[in-house]
């Protein structure tokens, strides 16, 4: 997640501020500009771009709630409600056709073009974050 890659590269940056200081200040280390031609360009992530599509396989899914913390969240319609996913796994050992609503050990779970995504943690609007067996026992008619 974005937080916790923070703290690890935070880590990792004052580490390598350390080691590189006494080398930038006695002249050993001499600063280089950027070659701007080598740049690229990363464009403003957008609150639609965290809509789950589930045509994409289970992996790629899992990976893609993790990206989206804590912003914009990852997020699906269900019974048209939104409903965002804040911790997911992906179940290899499924097949069903993509977007097919299970229940897996207990948990809800969507089928993908590949594997399900089993939905750990989630929320739906207005409401405070739950374990996805807090959000099956709210619920009627989960799978479908």
């Amino acid at each position: 997640t974005d937080n916790s890659l923070s703290a690890r590269l935070a880590d990792l940056g004052a580490d390598l501020l350390l080691e590189s200081l006494a080398a930038y200040l006695s002249g050993e280390l001499v600063p280089q500009p950027q070659d701007d031609s080598l740049a690229t360009y990363a464009p403003m992530i957008k609150k639609e771009q965290g809509l789950l599509d589930f045509s994409a396989p289970a992996l790629s899914l899992e990976r893609h709630v993790r990206a989206f913390i804590p912003w914009p969240r990852s997020y699906f319609y269900w019974n048209n409600q939104l409903i965002m996913v804040h911790r997911a796994h992906v179940q290899d050992d499924l097949v069903d056709p993509p977007g097919k609503h299970l229940v897996y050990q207990g948990f809800p779970a969507i089928s993908t073009s590949n594997g399900i995504l089993v939905l750990d943690e989630l929320q739906l609007a207005g409401r405070k974050v739950q374990s996805g067996k807090a959000f099956l026992q709210g619920v009627r008619n989960w799978e479908s």
